[in-house]
């Protein structure tokens, strides 16, 4: 009887480890998201991109531009957690210009706004839209970014660089350190903590505002490198995108600040344009990459030491699939950009990663 026994656990020992790993396996690739495409409404081609930003699972906005017959017109489009509907609701929707960086401020959603050459911010309460003009025109608006109790739009007019601040009341100019020529970008994570990269006489640089004054940031960015993008998020965590130029040759860097030090790694990403990086629900950073694959577009995940790849849903008769911007929504990744069909001009696009 004991030996009966014995032969019987055995069998259903050897059983279980033949059948477990295929069951384990088919509940991982169950499991496993995958990229699918979202539908969104057509604009006039060609256009153009300018950011994406999510507040969660319901709520994302897309901002750029379309060529209209007489030159560009604003682009806006809403994600309601089930689908992408544009926007024509807003102040000079349907007038010249262009939108760029979508911010939320509290419960409002506010996006820069290029009207016919002036500047102003475009507020989306839960009344409607309304705008907040800048105290002058600009030759060129380069960034801007808001939080609650300020505002940065940075640019240059005839006397040069221009750091414009709102503080909820008004408009006033603020000045940088010596040396400073031109900001080429700026964000913040509260009203007295904002970062922006300049290109300086001495070479590119990082200054941040601590409420009073603009300061260098004495970041020890790599010799022979410019700045794409500073992503900033909580509890002191930074994360600086740019390329290090060796030999005429450019190779994507990246910057992680974890409040104390900062660490500098080369991932495999080539010469990757890493403006539209975000930081995925898995907390890994993702960043929309130049594709093998013309009729797929291609993501890069890069966690510590370790990056991967994974492409987008196939589309039938694409020569070029790029996804410029990506952001969290909930549980999902959220990408937007522009498709080209062959025998037509590139038109918009969107994927998402879970959800």
């Amino acid at each position: 009887m004991n030996g009966l026994r014995a032969l019987i656990v055995c069998l259903v020992i050897a059983c279980a480890s033949v059948v477990s790993p295929a069951s384990a396996t088919t509940r991982a690739a169950a499991v496993t998201p995958s990229w699918s495409a979202l539908p969104v409404p057509t604009a006039a081609p060609p256009v153009t991109v300018s950011d994406l930003a999510a507040r969660g699972p319901g709520e994302a906005w897309a901002t750029g531009y379309e060529q209209a017959a007489d030159g560009l017109r604003p682009m806006l489009y809403r994600w309601d957690g089930t689908a992408w509907s544009r926007d024509a609701t807003f102040p000079g929707a349907g007038e010249p210009g262009w939108l760029g960086k979508v911010e939320f401020v509290g419960d409002e959603v506010w996006i820069f706004h290029n009207h016919a050459g002036a500047g102003e911010i475009l507020r989306r309460s839960a009344g409607g839209w309304s705008a907040i003009p800048l105290p002058g025109t600009l030759w060129t608006y380069q960034d801007f970014t808001a939080v609650s109790g300020g505002a940065w739009v940075v640019g240059e007019d005839d006397t040069g660089l221009k750091v414009l601040h709102y503080d909820g009341s008004g408009w006033t100019t603020q000045s940088t350190p010596d040396g400073v020529l031109f900001l080429m970008g700026v964000t913040a994570r509260t009203a007295t903590d904002a970062w922006a990269w300049a290109d300086t006489s001495t070479g590119v640089a990082v200054l941040r505002w601590n409420g009073t004054q603009w300061r260098d940031a004495k970041v020890p960015l790599p010799p022979n490198s410019n700045v794409h993008t500073i992503m900033l998020e909580p509890h002191g965590r930074a994360t600086i995108g740019g390329s290090q130029y060796t030999d005429g040759v450019a190779r994507t860097y990246l910057m992680t600040f974890n409040g104390h030090a900062w660490r500098t790694t080369y991932p495999p990403l080539g010469d990757t344009y890493t403006a539209g990086m975000a930081r995925g629900p898995d907390g890994a950073l993702w960043l929309p990459v130049r594709s093998d694959r013309a009729f797929q577009s291609k993501y890069a995940r890069v966690d510590g030491i370790r990056t991967t790849f994974s492409y987008g849903p196939e589309r039938t008769d694409a020569i070029d699939v790029k996804p410029s911007a990506l952001t969290r929504a909930g549980s999902s990744l959220i990408s937007f950009g522009t498709v080209e069909i062959y025998g037509s001009k590139p038109n918009l696009m969107s994927e998402r990663l879970g959800g």
